[in-house]
């Protein structure tokens, strides 16, 4: 089935991502593979079953780049204006395909180093003990502290920061910029004043890294070049690389961290779990990962041919057509009951099978994964230490999601940290 086929029966995917988990299921209820329409009407089919996930993820007949395989973004469809634009627009290994992303994604390499990510671990344990001595003293004042706003947010993008040489001044523009770019639900004016904004940082940093290089990554990136063309990155892969690296690299990275403190907030057993040392912080980590995807929909793949599903393990006689853009459901895969089973949608971190895929899989594995991980590793048990009444300062059902159904985590995290002692009066 076709392009002009899919608008019949689509499941109308929320633009503000405010029922994330209840449209996964309704998109695994229509089966592995179900047809969804994007915003402005844009079509698509969502995968939600793991291991279909994982074959696509992996067929180099499903490629990412628009410009040669998405004719409705060839046939000039897709407008600027379109709030998954830049999703698509920008030209890096996030949307190449075949021996350019290998060219791009190893360029990358050469600057975002293992060891380079090990190196940072001292940094993120030093910002990590500053932001944590901030919110006692917040907590004194207030007795409340907003953990995603004053925590979860702050660590990553601080990191990042320093990881590229963007002066930390920019951080608060930065975060800006990058709340837009994953908000889904942006009007026209938001999207094409986010582009904006966001090439004229990149551009000023790469202009000041220029004139002064540094021990960074944008250096680096600046720097690199392939050993057997012996290129560089074009000027604009050069800006869509930072765009790519510094934006997912934080978000994810805050989704990550909220998630895991609001599910072991909500979920106080399994807290008890890890401080009677059953299960680990890297338990916590991965059943996170697999149960709140911090990247719940990724956009955009394309068939380069006709697939038919059958072949992939998926439904018999179900074709994807060639030139039809693919969703890869990220939060449908991770409560998948065919892999996890009936209970799927519980956060377990006794769970054997914690595979997950909200890295990715295949050539597009994230780069940033290990950092993300390690934040992580450092901040939850961090905080835990420090704050161990930690409780939630608000019910369950006045939490809100973030504004995307691309990002999933909460507009805001408030917490007392020592609830005895607000009682109390202290």
């Amino acid at each position: 089935m076709g392009q002009q086929g899919l608008s019949q029966g689509s499941i109308v995917i929320d633009p503000a991502g405010r029922d994330i988990h209840g449209e996964a299921a309704r998109i695994r209820e229509r089966g592995p593979v179900a047809r969804v329409e994007l915003p402005d009407g844009v079509q698509a089919w969502a995968v939600s079953n793991t291991e279909l996930l994982k074959r696509l993820l992996t067929d180099p007949r499903v490629s990412k780049d628009p410009r040669q395989h998405w004719p409705t973004w060839i046939n000039g469809e897709i407008s600027p204006e379109w709030p998954l634009f830049t999703w698509v627009a920008v030209q890096n290994m996030f949307t190449a395909y075949g021996g350019e992303h290998k060219r791009l994604r190893t360029l990358v390499s050469k600057a975002f180093t293992a060891r380079r990510t090990a190196a940072l671990q001292p940094r993120v344990e030093e910002i990590t003990k500053g932001l944590l001595d901030g919110i006692e003293e917040a907590g004194r004042r207030s007795g409340t502290v907003d953990l995603r706003e004053e925590f979860c947010y702050p660590l990553p993008i601080r990191v990042i920061s320093e990881l590229f040489g963007l002066p930390e001044e920019k951080g608060a523009e930065l975060r800006a910029i990058v709340d837009s770019v994953f908000h889904t639900a942006a009007t026209p004016e938001e999207v094409t004043d986010t582009y904006t904004r966001l090439y004229a940082v990149m551009s000023e940093l790469v202009a000041t890294k220029r004139e002064f290089p540094g021990d960074d990554l944008t250096t680096g990136l600046i720097a690199a070049r392939d050993d057997e063309g012996d290129t560089r990155l074009s000027e604009q892969e050069l800006l869509d690389t930072l765009v790519l690296m510094i934006s997912a690299g934080h978000e994810t990275t805050v989704n990550l961290i909220d998630n895991a403190i609001h599910a072991l907030l909500t979920h106080p057993e399994q807290l008890a779990l890890v401080r009677a040392g059953t299960a680990s912080w890297d338990d916590v980590i991965e059943e996170t990962l697999r149960v709140q995807a911090p990247v719940a929909s990724l956009p955009l793949r394309y068939a380069v041919e006709e697939l038919a599903l059958g072949e992939l393990g998926g439904p018999e006689g179900m074709v994807i057509g060639k030139g039809d853009a693919i969703l890869a459901s990220y939060a449908a895969a991770g409560r998948d009951p065919g892999k996890y089973g009936k209970d799927a949608d519980r956060f377990d971190v006794t769970r054997v099978d914690k595979e997950h895929l909200a890295f990715g899989h295949g050539v597009h594995f994230c780069l940033g994964a290990p950092l993300g991980r390690m934040e992580a590793r450092i901040a939850l048990p961090a905080l835990f230490e420090r704050f161990p009444d930690l409780q939630l300062a608000v019910s369950e059902e006045e939490l809100s999601p973030v504004e995307s159904f691309i990002s999933n985590g909460h507009r805001s995290l408030p917490a007392h940290l020592d609830p005895v002692r607000r009682d109390a009066g202290a």
